[in-house]
């Protein structure tokens, strides 16, 4: 029987290994302060946590045993204080793991403003040889929102400033941010036009550079694979055309970090939590089978 909280992601019985033996980090950010409709997103990397235990570490379609290439899980980031103060903080953090580490990242949100703070080191690293995924239901491109330039609905804006930004299952976009898609360094593929993956997919390597950055929110895929999510919309992908989706990004390109937000666990079910673990899981097997 696993504790009903889990300290490291799927809890192998035999512990995990060290961060300098790892090919992967699961490190949590349970940020929450600017959510907009419903809210909950503060417990998801811990509920992710929990549910990981579920998952067989046998990956049927990579037929690989992903964890014995090391996954290991880091305390939960410090996000109480004041939203400067705290952004600074995740920055800072994201700046000492890249500098130090060789384990791939993957922070588990939190809402999805904490990407604004996890890019930039990115951005400083790589330049305009680094591309950012932005997979999501929203466009995020609003200069503010509510006065706030930290908000969720902001995540992606300070990026497609700087760098490109490549978005992908977008479904609901502000009269106050349409002049921000498919202009400048954005490329954005609206869902209802872009359906077929088989084409999709080419369109979207073709316009990512080499060195790219996964930007998860849950709420790109239907509602049906994650209901439980702050502000979802119908449509989206279904597990396999996101699994498919990312599967051949991942193949092509060169992944050096990947931040997954906004799960918000739902009271009764644990659904939400299980299937965004099974997909990070599934993602790591998509790396474990590739070169480093």
């Amino acid at each position: 029987m696993h504790p009903e909280t889990v300290e490291h992601f799927l809890a192998v019985e035999d512990g995990q290994p060290s961060l300098a033996a790892s090919r992967f980090a699961i490190i949590p950010v349970p940020y929450e302060r600017t959510v907009s409709y419903g809210g909950g997103t503060e417990k998801g990397p811990q509920a992710i946590l929990d549910a990981s235990p579920q998952i067989e570490l046998w990956d049927e379609e990579t037929k690989t045993e992903t964890w014995e290439q090391g996954i290991h899980t880091l305390p939960a980031i410090n996000c109480k204080g004041s939203e400067k103060a705290v952004f600074d903080r995740i920055e800072k953090y994201a700046t000492n793991f890249l500098e130090k580490n060789k384990a791939l990242p993957f922070y588990l949100g939190g809402e999805h403003s904490i990407s604004q703070a996890l890019i930039n080191p990115y951005i400083k690293k790589h330049g305009k040889k680094l591309s950012v995924l932005h997979f999501d239901a929203h466009a995020d491109l609003r200069k503010e929102y509510f006065g706030d330039s930290r908000s969720h609905a902001c995540a992606l804006y300070p990026a497609s400033r700087q760098v490109k930004v490549v978005q992908v299952g977008i479904r609901s976009v502000g009269s106050d941010e349409k002049q921000n898609i498919n202009s400048g360094n954005v490329k954005t593929f609206l869902m209802h036009e872009h359906l077929d993956i088989k084409k999709l997919i080419p369109a979207v390597l073709k316009e990512l550079t080499e060195t790219v950055y996964l930007t998860i929110d849950v709420d790109g895929f239907d509602p049906a694979v994650v209901p439980g999510t702050g502000t979802p919309q119908p449509g989206g992908f279904s597990w396999y055309e996101g699994l498919e989706l990312f599967k051949a990004i991942i193949a092509k390109k060169k992944i050096v970090a990947v931040d997954v937000v906004e799960t918000a666990p739902i009271k009764g079910s644990h659904i939400s939590e299980f299937n965004v673990a099974k997909f990070i899981y599934r993602l790591m097997g998509y790396l474990a089978i590739k070169k480093k």
